[in-house]
């Protein structure tokens, strides 16, 4: 997969995508599960994902209670991720590599939790990283310099590259005392007229939302923005994965229901490879659910006569097309 898809070869950073989610589970015999912050009971994973592909690189299934900011366990998922690698791309990126051993550059996105005891040992792995700014009184200072100044503020831009109504960036990183951060840290905040609803802000405002993230990348602080929000996919990852059985686990063991979870996200990621290898349109992109229904329950025989592969499908149905398509890419492949 890695050697064939445009999404994961060439020289681009790899990024990697650190979050942790809450399972919710209905039972009480089920060993480690726990009550958690948000008042719920279950389990809390927490996840590294491959951006490029959507895979799960590695998974470490915690208690319900286990802490959102654990350093320990965002540093060993990210060993385990970078061991998931292919050998080409982790080479340099073990802890305390010669930084010229790498041949590919990896970046780690993260939320808050991955602030800055986490960012030193990614610089240790050679890892760059993007990680949400928590609020503090060194952030107020400095937004409070720059609130009206329209010389530190651009227009802020969506994912598909149109300006993003309300909203603007600033660099803030000559405004802040960095000393504590990896050479080449930069701030950079986002403010978005504040609505309803919206998450706690890095800076108290009756007109804005400010948003910022800490990162050692090169680049311009709009399009820089645009990358960091981008963390958002590991939420449709996450989300595919309850779909397909993150959310159930069947046992009363706590390494059993480990187990399941890893073979889960096994099995996700090789969907996640069929779907990029073998398969165009809306299907490439499609949630479990849609794939269940218009690929995987479709009736039909591979039958062998005469040395030829030939497959047989009701008359009619609707999804023919496609699956021939995805059978006769899959013979290139193999």
């Amino acid at each position: 997969m890695w050697r064939r898809a445009a999404a994961t070869t060439g020289t681009n950073t790899v990024v990697l995508d650190i979050d942790g989610s809450l399972h919710q589970v209905h039972s009480e015999n089920k060993e480690e599960a726990a009550a958690n912050y948000k008042g719920g009971y279950g389990f809390h994973p927490i996840y590294c994902f491959a951006d490029a592909t959507g895979e799960t690189l590695a998974v470490a299934l915690r208690p319900g209670n286990a802490g959102a900011n654990n350093i320990a366990d965002h540093v060993a998922l990210l060993d385990a991720a970078i061991a998931g690698l292919p050998a080409e791309i982790a080479v340099g990126h073990r802890g305390g590599d010669d930084p010229d051993l790498v041949r590919r550059p990896i970046q780690v996105r993260t939320d808050s939790a991955g602030c800055i005891d986490f960012v030193w040992h990614a610089r240790n792995r050679n890892v760059g990283f993007a990680v949400v700014a928590r609020s503090n009184a060194s952030i107020h200072a400095a937004i409070s310099r720059i609130a009206f100044d329209g010389d530190y503020w651009q227009p802020a831009l969506r994912q598909d590259g149109e300006a993003r109504p309300g909203a603007a960036v600033a660099e803030v990183s000559d405004l802040i005392d960095l000393s504590g951060w990896p050479s080449g840290t930069r701030l950079i905040v986002r403010r978005e007229p504040l609505h309803p609803g919206a998450q706690q802000s890095l800076f108290p405002s009756t007109m804005f939302r400010y948003w910022g993230h800490y990162t050692d990348a090169d680049g311009e602080p709009v399009d820089l923005d645009v990358h960091m929000r981008a963390h958002a996919h590991v939420e449709d990852n996450i989300r595919r994965l309850k779909d397909s059985g993150a959310q159930r686990f069947p046992f009363t063991d706590f390494e059993a229901n480990s187990a399941w979870l890893a073979v889960v996200c096994f099995a996700d990621a090789l969907v996640r490879w069929f779907q990029q290898l073998c398969l165009t349109g809306p299907l490439a992109i499609a949630e479990p659910k849609t794939l269940r229904w218009g690929l995987w329950h479709t009736p039909a025989r591979i039958v062998l006569r005469a040395r030829r592969r030939i497959v047989r499908i009701l008359d009619g149905w609707p999804g023919t097309d496609v699956l021939l398509g995805a059978h006769r890419r899959i013979a290139l492949l193999t």
